[in-house]
């Protein structure tokens, strides 16, 4: 998978690349990540990539012709699944999205910034958009490491145990069982003595009910979905 950021401020966005999942996918190859910043593409001595909005308002707002010059060379080079925006005033991030993105072969990333982008650049180009939850970032930079690491770790090689992304919460709209290790007892606080049994069909059935029991107390609204 390869995957091309478009961002006001590539800097900030580097580091979580260079640690954990993420580093060992670029690392074996698995994922490619490639930083674009959007100042490459503007205009004057100053590299402008914003203006004050129409209609008057608070806040600048991303300008159209940057944004169009950067994505088209990113498209004269290669063909791309998705071009997505980061954007707080769309469709909440889930675990269905990140593995419907997990399939894809190349996409770009656009991050918000300022007031948000000229709304011409939502229509022409953006072919999905995604939050990661209802507040306001100072730039979407964030958002898509967010994005990236969810997606990132599913696809296949990069996590060590194969299985493990699948028992994740939200894969079955349900959240995790609790999980134990050792010591069985620590302090008089004792694992179940189910989990301990090596009767691996009831454990399974033990962690069914679990699951079932805590999304009803905590997320009863995945169980609706």
């Amino acid at each position: 998978m390869r995957i091309d950021i478009i961002t006001v401020n590539p800097d900030l966005l580097k580091s979580p690349f260079n640690h954990s999942m993420m580093k060992r996918a670029i690392d074996k190859g698995i994922a490619e990540v490639h930083f674009h910043n959007l100042h490459d593409y503007g205009f004057g001595n100053y590299k402008q990539i914003d203006d004050t909005q129409y209609g008057g308002g608070a806040g600048m707002v991303m300008m159209i012709e940057p944004i169009d010059r950067c994505i088209s060379k990113l498209q004269s080079e290669r063909n791309y699944d998705e071009i997505i925006y980061m954007t707080p005033d769309a469709a909440t991030l889930n675990q269905s999205t990140a593995n419907t993105l997990s399939l894809k072969e190349n996409i770009i990333i656009l991050t918000g910034h300022y007031k948000g982008v000229d709304q011409r650049v939502r229509d022409a180009f953006i072919t999905k958009e995604i939050s990661i939850g209802d507040y306001v970032l100072t730039g979407g930079e964030l958002a898509a490491a967010v994005l990236c690491d969810a997606v990132i770790r599913l696809i296949p090689g990069v996590l060590g145990d194969e299985t493990s992304a699948l028992t994740d919460s939200f894969q079955d709209n349900l959240l995790s069982p609790p999980v134990y290790t050792r010591p069985a007892n620590y302090k008089g606080m004792k694992v179940p003595e189910i989990l301990q049994s090596g009767n691996f069909p009831k454990i399974d059935t033990w962690r069914n009910e679990q699951a079932y029991q805590r999304t009803q107390q905590i997320r009863p609204d995945l169980l609706d979905e």
